[in-house]
């Protein structure tokens, strides 16, 4: 697996964030506090960067330059999904559906507040799918074509889950991939391969925002329902140990006089050598076995 090499003097390690959802800042920190270096480390996101957060554009276009330019793994979120289907179909359905599930401050963050001051009616949305179509379509494009899942020698990255009850878990229907919770979480998956997803926030999981190792040792969750206030998670694959990071919802950087640097583009947070001090936690294979059936 990439995360155990060594390249150069540098140890690659395997970084996994996943739900984003509009929250650049605290994705710009959370790069920051673990040291993210584009040219040694993986980085693999594991969908939703848009809904519920206002910087969902922002959010997008980071991702879009981190994949274009470093290679970084970026999977599709189920919201990822309902915002291209609205945008590129004309059907009451998928609108109504985007909408009641945090659309409208993505419409927002593409449209600007200015285009929305006055009462959001029908029409006007119609105007913001227009807009978004005519100087976003790269945005929308990025999106569609984003893979379901990454699989490494001792992983499947993933952003709901996979359906134990398909002998061959790739040929599970498309929406499994995006959509799946109870049926993932509750059984094992059938795959001698650490399953790692988001799209169920980890307070569902155990209580707590924090990163979920499951008690069937054979599945992680990562998120950690950011904008729901809580807060945006990483885990660090690094020589067959987990290393856990986080920032909670609005948290500045140590020194606030450098908020404008890390909320700026790539080229500032992850500088080499530039790192915060995080809050790191160890889980390795004596806490957290490996199933071998």
């Amino acid at each position: 697996m990439k995360d155990s090499t060594e390249t150069g003097g540098f140890c690659i390690r395997s970084l996994i964030i996943s739900d984003v959802h509009g929250c650049l800042d605290e994705f710009n920190l959370l790069l920051s506090k673990v040291n993210y270096r584009p040219q040694h480390d993986e980085l693999i996101l594991l969908g939703d960067y848009v809904d519920r957060g206002i910087k969902s554009r922002e959010v997008v276009q980071r991702v879009k330059e981190l994949h274009e330019e470093f290679g970084v793994v970026v999977l599709k979120g189920n919201h990822d999904d309902m915002m291209v289907n609205a945008l590129i179909n004309n059907d009451e359905s998928l609108n109504a559906h985007w909408l009641n599930n945090g659309g409208y401050q993505t419409i927002e963050s593409y449209c600007g507040f200015d285009f929305l001051e006055e009462q959001f009616d029908w029409n006007t949305y119609i105007k913001a799918k227009e807009f978004i179509r005519n100087h976003f379509q790269p945005h929308i494009d990025f999106l569609n074509d984003l893979s379901l899942y990454h699989e490494t020698d001792t992983h499947i990255f993933v952003h709901a889950g996979i359906n134990p009850f398909y002998e061959d878990w790739k040929k599970q229907p498309d929406d499994d991939f995006l959509w799946i919770r109870d049926i993932f979480i509750n059984n094992l998956t059938g795959t001698d391969k650490i399953v790692v997803f988001g799209h169920t926030p980890c307070v569902y999981l155990h209580s707590s925002a924090d990163i979920w190792f499951s008690p069937l040792e054979d599945k992680i969750g990562v998120d950690g329902a950011c904008a729901y206030g809580k807060q945006l998670n990483c885990l660090e694959i690094n020589h067959g140990e987990y290393f856990l990071h986080s920032v909670k919802k609005g948290e500045s950087p140590p020194n606030l006089a450098r908020d404008k640097t890390i909320c700026e583009r790539y080229a500032n947070p992850i500088r080499e050598g530039d790192s915060f001090e995080a809050r790191d936690y160890c889980v390795n294979e004596r806490n957290f076995k490996f199933r071998e059936d």
